[in-house]
């Protein structure tokens, strides 16, 4: 059943989301949110995605609280620069960060992060050097950057998937 069906709740997810965003519970729409399923499925298990193990549970409840908690602050730092653009201290940078983290759940899912908290932006990583390039909106002092992605997010990511 797993060589017809490889990832049967992918199918299922890929089916319902074709049917909503038709939004249509038509025979022929069901059909092709069946047929867009099964292919998504096979596509996605060719690829062969290295398995997914979760390490530490009560890293993820951590780590989620630091991402909205950071959310929530640089929501407000940038709105604050919106409204006063001009205000002095206003440095806006490239900086560049050595990562520790191989794992590519790890690395996907802080560049979710980064990318997700308003200010931030992850511009490149290198994978032989651990290098990565991140453009700051409001880049004030590097060592609490450092100290934020580094010494919270890398640390609490590398207990979740390492």
């Amino acid at each position: 059943m797993r060589r017809i069906f490889p990832h049967p709740f992918l199918s299922l997810f890929l089916m319902v989301l074709w049917l909503f965003l038709n939004q249509s519970l038509s025979l022929g729409h069901v059909i092709l949110g069946l047929l867009v399923g099964f292919i998504g499925a096979i596509a996605f298990a060719a690829l062969r995605p290295p398995e997914l193990r979760i390490r530490n549970l009560r890293a993820i409840g951590t780590l989620l609280v630091m991402v909205l908690r950071d959310i929530v602050r640089s929501n407000i730092a940038v709105a604050k620069l919106i409204v006063r653009p001009n205000a002095p201290g206003y440095i806006s940078g490239f900086m560049t960060i050595k990562l520790d983290m191989k794992n590519q759940y790890g690395l996907a899912a802080l560049a979710t992060i980064m990318t997700s908290t308003p200010g931030t932006l992850w511009v490149n990583f290198d994978s032989s050097t651990g290098n990565l390039l991140i453009h700051v909106l409001d880049l004030v002092d590097e060592e609490t950057w450092i100290k934020t992605i580094k010494h919270g997010y890398e640390r609490l990511l590398m207990e979740i998937f390492e």
